[in-house]
């Protein structure tokens, strides 16, 4: 532990052991599923992320409204970030730490989580004046917090009541209060409510440069998400109870199943927008979410079949600073470096004479990402051998 900046290096076999055939084998109460979902949205957010050039349409956001596999991740990463709080917040509270302490930790936590995610907005130039305020950490950052302080001081049946209300107040709020200069219910770029929002505390100059005019990871969106996020707490919660196993995984199914049935019925009123964080996407892919962590909970922590969640265990292990990494690795991947007295980009040059020269374009974008995931893999897999864990 390192007190002065309050960042851990933990060694794993504190909390799990490898077995004779490379497979994590957790402690009790510690899901290996729920890791390998962490870890497989990592590996979707570098391959989505780091496309060489023009990529297959998965691989990209829906152009306002419907949803694509791209934009699954963010909402995975979110339910991940909710599932793992009744897990940690739980622990503390059973080894009898006090509510203040455990309070002053989550506040600590997000308060961090914000600094790393403007120190990314505004990286390298760190130009104030256009600053941008939110962004991926920072929204993560917010929906830890206030999901984090709901665990504590609500039961179960009081956070999905939160959850629900909070997705039909925001439904309420973008549908029946109008914006100035334009009617009630607009949904498109310009003339929604979370963008005229944006607008007035934010202040374009501090939102998403791309858009001018919205953003993605707004103010008003962000209540919306941390529905998101909660749906991750309960669904721990829940695969933490005394319930037997496979009711457990039947009843995660249904609930799975009715949250998509619910965002595709929701979508004809309120239409599926990632870029809004419509409350009909949130049923969607929280829905997707459930059934998902169902199948690996009964696969991996039922069945027992972990040997192929190891590479995906080692990247969520440390999943905040492979994305911070990852980032980063952007201004290197553009910088200018001289090959034969001449200065190209770094990824364009590497895309185009090892990737797109003999796969194609489509395939070469393919190939170049799932090289860059392995990169990283392998970063992570050396911390993983060694037993070094960043966490904030």
């Amino acid at each position: 532990m390192i007190n002065r900046t309050n960042i851990s290096f933990e060694r794993f076999t504190n909390k799990s052991q490898e077995s004779a055939d490379g497979a994590v084998a957790y402690l009790p109460r510690r899901l290996v599923s729920l890791d390998a979902f962490r870890g497989i949205t990592i590996a979707l957010m570098l391959i989505i992320g780091n496309q060489g050039g023009e990529s297959y349409s998965v691989f990209q956001h829906a152009e306002w409204n419907g949803c694509t596999l791209t934009d699954l991740v963010f909402p995975f990463f979110l339910f991940a970030v909710g599932a793992a709080i009744p897990y940690s917040l739980g622990n503390r509270i059973s080894r009898g730490d006090k509510k203040r302490r455990i309070l002053l930790r989550i506040v600590y936590r997000s308060v961090i989580l914000f600094a790393l995610g403007l120190f990314l907005t505004g990286f390298p130039s760190f130009d104030l004046p256009t600053l941008r305020i939110m962004g991926v950490l920072q929204r993560i950052s917010l929906c830890y917090f206030f999901a984090s302080v709901i665990f504590l001081a609500l039961d179960v049946k009081k956070q999905i009541f939160t959850a629900v209300g909070l997705l039909l107040l925001y439904w309420a709020l973008m549908t029946l209060v109008p914006v100035p200069g334009y009617e009630a219910g607009v949904l498109e770029k310009q003339g929604n409510l979370a963008a005229y929002i944006d607008t007035m505390i934010l202040r374009p100059e501090h939102m998403w440069v791309i858009s001018g005019t919205w953003d993605p990871e707004g103010l008003l969106s962000t209540m919306p998400a941390l529905a998101t996020t909660l749906i991750g707490v309960v669904a721990a919660s829940y695969l933490r109870s005394n319930t037997p196993s496979k009711e457990r995984v039947v009843n995660l199914l249904l609930f799975g199943f009715l949250g998509v049935a619910v965002g595709l019925i929701w979508n004809f009123w309120f239409p599926i927008n990632k870029n809004l964080w419509t409350s009909s996407y949130v049923a969607f892919t929280g829905g997707i979410a459930l059934i998902l962590l169902a199948a690996a909970y009964h696969l991996v922590d039922l069945k027992e079949h972990r040997t192929w969640t190891k590479p995906f265990v080692i990247l969520g292990a440390n999943a905040i600073l492979v994305y911070v990494l990852s980032e980063l690795m952007h201004y290197v991947e553009y910088s200018n470096i001289a090959i034969s007295g001449v200065q190209v980009q770094l990824k364009p040059f590497i895309y185009e004479n090892y990737f797109a020269s003999w796969a194609g374009s489509l395939n070469g974008s393919l190939l170049y990402s799932s090289a860059y995931l392995m990169f990283w893999l392998a970063i992570m897999a050396i911390l993983f051998k060694r037993r070094i864990f960043i966490k904030i």
